[in-house]
Order: C-alpha cells, then structure tokens, then sequence
C-alpha cells in the first residue's frame, strides 16, 4: 500500500535528513488580556503564525527571501526524487532551471480561471503536478507503490520542498490548548491560510512537543477551513460560506465563535465585522502585525490578548 502523508512525513524523520533549524521563538513584550467568555460554542485557529511557527515572519512562502536558502531547496527537492534526468540539461545549476520551471506553473495558477476572486491561493500540488508531467513527457518515473497516483505523489514532493524551505514547529502549550477546548465539548476548527500538508506539519508540530494529541482527534477533518481547498484566502466568500454552512448545521451562531488570530487587519478585523469574538495571540514577535492604535481602535481591538496557546484554557470551558 502507498504511504499517506503522514506516513510519509514520518517515514522522512526516520531519515535524519538536514532540515532548515526551527525558527527563534521572540516572545514580545506584551501583558495578556485573558478572561472567561461564558458562551462560546465553537473556536477556531488561524494557523501559521498562530499554532505553528514558521519563518521569517509566520507565512507560508513558495519562494523564499534568501536566493540560497532557495536553491538549495530545490537542489534537495531535485535529488530526493531523481528528476534531474529527466530535465533538459542547460547552462547553470539544476536548481536553476527548475526554478524557472515551478515558477512557471505558479504564474500559470496565478493567471488562472478564478472568477475575479480578489484573494486567490496557490495550491502547491499543483505546482509540482504540472512539473511532473512535464518530466513524465522525458521517460521520468516515480515508484507508484511507494507514493500512490500522481496527485498523491505530488502531495508528498509538495511537503518535501516546503519542509526544505522553511521549518515548521508548534507554539509551546499548543497541544494543551487543542486537547482542552476539545475535552470541554466546544467544537474546534481550523480557519486561515494552508496547504494540503498543513495538517501533517500541525500534527508532527504536536509530535515533536512530546504530545500525544492527534489532530484529527481534538480538530475533525470537517472543521478544516483551509485556503487551498478554496482556491482563496479569508475572508474571500469562497472559504467563509463552507464555514458559515457548517456552523448553521451546528445551529452555532456567528456571535458564539472565538477566532484566533496574530494578525489585526488580516484576522481579528474580518472576524469582528461578522460578530465573532476574537483572541489575538501575541506570542512571537515574527508573527505578530498589530498596533498599538488598533488595539486601542474599537474597530480592531480584539476581545482578548494571548500569549501562548494554552491560555485558551482560561477563556472557554
């Protein structure tokens, strides 16, 4: 049988391969704001930047700032699965070439049919299923019994460049955060910017604390609002209205969900326009992108201030 993701991810720390360092965790000097809110029936997490650090700032890149620190994964990305055979050999370094071929697709996605979405996502997978195919054009072959169909097998390339890219690891208190919310019977999702490996880095993210927590024990399948899946980013309609179908299933209303979040502009404001109470999290320096006028505003102030995860502990429950 293929390997899922997960497997996969396991199988690839068993390696000892030479991953990128985990980000500096800076904490900010802030006091938190945390008190109970009687009532909340449902939280959901924003998650780079929120559960998962991830350098240099909290979001998910496909290219990265540092021309080498590119490089060098797409060198690695390269050699893991054997595509340099089949890739037209040219003036430069591997890397190079096959650079300019991803970046090709990721412009192709870019420019693609989105019915003038204003907050378009990129789905990684895609990305590399179309680079594949192109090999597939020069005799390239991958082991379908190790890695499943294509799409699965890009999956897992897709995984392989980003943890090449940038390392991943959760906010200390994380899975105690989790594991409360869902022992305290409020339903718990996901809701932000993500990929199709997202899961899989939370869940090894989990692992590495120590935790026994499985994720998709404390945060269901169901209840993963994430942008790939979408074609967009929050708060475009197309990620929103899955989420409102769920809640109105649920019968849980908009003003009892908690959302949380290290961005202003781009977690807490979208949130309070549509009457949910919002947490800012405000824990690591790299992801934080608030003010000290929108913490005062009444339009952007969030109800609460968190500086670690497991605060959540405090609030429902």
């Amino acid at each position: 049988m293929p390997l899922t993701l997960d497997q996969y991810a396991a199988w690839l720390d068993g390696r000892d391969l030479p991953w990128p360092q985990p980000p500096a965790i800076a904490a900010p000097k802030v006091r938190p704001h945390v008190v109970p809110l009687p009532g909340i029936r449902a939280v959901f997490w924003n998650v780079y930047g929120t559960l998962l650090a991830i350098p240099p700032d909290g979001e998910l890149l496909f290219h990265h700032p540092i021309e080498f620190v590119q490089s060098a994964a797409m060198e690695k990305t390269i050699a893991e699965f054997k595509m340099w055979g089949s890739m037209s050999r040219k003036p430069g370094q591997p890397s190079e070439y096959m650079i300019k071929i991803f970046n090709d697709f990721f412009e192709e996605q870019k420019l693609g049919p989105g019915g003038g979405e204003r907050h378009p996502e990129i789905q990684a997978d895609k990305i590399w299923e179309g680079v594949v195919k192109r090999l597939l054009q020069k005799d390239y072959k991958f082991d379908a019994g190790q890695y499943g169909s294509l799409n699965e097998y890009c999956k897992k390339i897709a995984y392989f460049y980003h943890a090449s890219l940038q390392a991943t690891q959760c906010y200390p208190t994380v899975d105690r955060a989790l594991a409360h919310v869902a022992a305290a019977g409020v339903t718990q999702g996901l809701l932000g910017d993500g990929q199709c490996f997202t899961p899989t880095q939370l869940q090894r993210g989990l692992a590495a604390l120590g935790s026994t927590v499985q994720l998709d024990d404390v945060v269901p399948p169901a209840w993963r609002f994430l942008s790939y899946e979408y074609r967009a980013k929050k708060p475009s309609d197309r990620i929103m209205r899955p989420m409102f179908e769920r809640l109105a299933e649920w019968e849980i209303e908009l003003s009892e969900v908690l959302y949380v979040g290290s961005r202003i502009v781009r977690d807490i404001v979208p949130m309070k326009k549509l009457g949910m109470k919002t947490a800012l999290f405000a824990g690591d320096r790299s992801s934080l992108a608030a003010t000290a006028d929108q913490l005062k505003d009444p339009a952007s102030k969030p109800d609460l201030l968190i500086t670690e995860p497991g605060q959540i502990a405090d609030v429902v429950g």
